[in-house]
């Protein structure tokens, strides 16, 4: 009983216990070109933002830069995305198959939240996302 409390108020347990679950639902409703989840919300971060810089993609998706070259080069290797130099800058962008897997994704996003919201109830589902950006952006700011 020790134990099982213990468990339940620590959050580093729970959110952790929690991305492994909510990781494999994403994992069987994404199956896009093979492409792990991350490189699916780098694709719409880089939709959203064409001609979006390294540096800011890093800042929206709060990774860091040698997690975004990684990301970046394979997207370029399976001609998803293309990067512009313009002086010390450089920028990515989406290319035509780029936009199609972004368009495949935004579908899968939308089963992905009726199939979590069927489990959790919609209203808990929205709170509940609400509640951890907020905590994300909280502890992103203190550390």
């Amino acid at each position: 009983m020790e134990e099982e409390q213990l468990l339940i108020h620590c959050l580093y347990f729970t959110a952790s216990r929690f991305a492994r679950n909510m990781t494999k639902l994403a994992e069987k409703t994404f199956d896009i070109d093979g492409l792990a989840p991350s490189y699916l919300y780098m694709i719409m971060t880089i939709h959203f933002h064409p001609n979006i810089t390294q540096k800011e993609l890093c800042q929206r998706l709060s990774i860091a830069p040698s997690t975004s070259t990684r990301f970046i080069d394979k997207l370029e290797k399976l001609k998803l995305a293309i990067r512009k130099t313009n002086g010390k800058e450089t920028m990515i962008s989406l290319t035509t198959d780029g936009e199609a897997v972004n368009k495949q994704f935004r579908d899968s996003l939308k089963e992905l939240f009726s199939g979590y919201s069927q489990i959790l109830g919609r209203e808990f589902s929205l709170e509940l996302s609400k509640m951890l950006s907020e905590a994300s952006s909280k502890l992103e700011k203190e550390l």
